[in-house]
């Protein structure tokens, strides 16, 4: 999909003005050079678009020197607000009879182009800064969790990160996903 020149534009100042306030996410990294990266991988500007107006305020968070890729994140204080409420696949989904959430985190981050975080991704986001102090995320959960219809959830409480574990159908207003993308 794709986005107009004039909200392109307007992604990119409050990506450029969010890079330049949170310099220690990504430290020895230029905007020039993650802009440049942007305007050759147009298809990923889309994603970055949809993570930003679901909440996620996305920030580069760190480069991949052996795939010459930088890591965008969701950096939002909490999880983000326009993807919250949201059981974990759409197996979860379509096990619930009724009270059906609108959507799972798995098909939205695919519908949007992005990748759930996993746990080591959400601990390394968690070394940046605090968040989801006050509501939790849900992260990529284990086959072996998954066939037992359990999913995966972190948050960041007492000063540690702590992962746990809930009915894959299950949702929650302060529960949502954080999301990943490599440019």
């Amino acid at each position: 999909m794709d986005i107009t020149i004039k909200q392109k534009e307007e992604l990119f100042m409050i990506l450029r003005q969010r890079f330049e306030k949170n310099m220690s996410r990504h430290e020895g990294i230029s905007w020039s050079d993650v802009q440049a990266k942007l305007e050759l991988n147009r298809e990923k500007i889309y994603p970055l678009f949809m993570m930003e107006i679901s909440g996620g305020e996305p920030d580069v968070i760190d480069y991949d020197a052996k795939s010459s890729e930088y890591v965008f994140c969701d950096c939002s204080p909490e999880s983000p607000k326009g993807r919250r409420s949201l059981c974990y696949d759409r197996e979860a989904l379509n096990a619930r009879k009724e009270n059906k959430p609108q959507n799972s985190a798995v098909d939205m981050a695919t519908e949007m182009g992005i990748q759930i975080l996993n746990e080591v991704q959400y601990r390394k986001l968690q070394q940046l800064g605090s968040f989801d102090t006050k509501t939790s995320s849900w992260i990529e959960t284990p086959t072996s969790v998954r066939n037992l219809g359990g999913a995966v959830f972190a948050d960041y409480r007492y000063g540690q990160v702590f992962v746990y574990h809930n009915g894959a159908d299950s949702y929650y207003a302060s529960r949502g996903f954080r999301g990943i993308l490599l440019v």
